[in-house]
């Protein structure tokens, strides 16, 4: 049996986004490790640990954002669906990546897709060589750089607003 051409439509659109968050959440960790071993943005990164903030939301976009550019148009050399998802899935990744950033610097307790915020754990527990992962931990755990320690949130993630999953720096 033949599969419509709009099922492989979809396929192919989803196929390329899914592929396209899993390859930037591997980007991610790769550079965040690379940070930490001073091969890239070295000194900015040194200062981002003695602050201990983030820029903003908008600041952290821009940063998982921009350095996508050069690479944004790699699925439409498979087909249009693959493209738009390819195109979609980097925007969603960068805006999913900037905030999940922001929260663990403003208020850990709101990291509701991980057991623990393992970046804000990463600067808290002072570790140059664990928890690289910002948006998931599944990179750190295939890597071996997974390092599980201790957290209590203040107060439990039901008590919680969603109003207060919005408080977070913006700019």
């Amino acid at each position: 049996m033949e599969m419509s051409q709009t099922l492989q439509t979809v396929i192919v659109f989803g196929a390329a986004l899914f592929s396209v968050l899993l390859i930037s959440s591997l980007v991610e960790y790769v550079v965040h490790r690379l940070m930490h071993a001073r091969i890239v943005l070295g000194k900015k990164h040194l200062e981002h640990h003695v602050e201990d903030t983030g820029q903003g939301w908008w600041g952290e976009f821009l940063d998982y954002f921009l350095p996508s550019v050069p690479f944004i148009w790699l699925g439409f050399l498979h087909s249009i669906p693959a493209g738009i998802g390819w195109v979609l899935g980097v925007f969603v990744y960068a805006c999913i990546a900037a905030y999940a950033h922001q929260v663990q610097h403003d208020n850990p307790d709101l990291v509701f897709w991980l057991d623990k915020p393992v970046h804000h754990l990463h600067h808290k527990g002072r570790m140059w060589h664990h928890n690289f992962g910002i948006t998931f931990s599944f990179w750190d755990r295939i890597f071996g750089t997974y390092k599980d320690i201790d957290w209590k949130p203040e107060k439990q993630r039901g008590k919680y607003r969603l109003a207060d999953y919005f408080q977070i720096q913006w700019y």
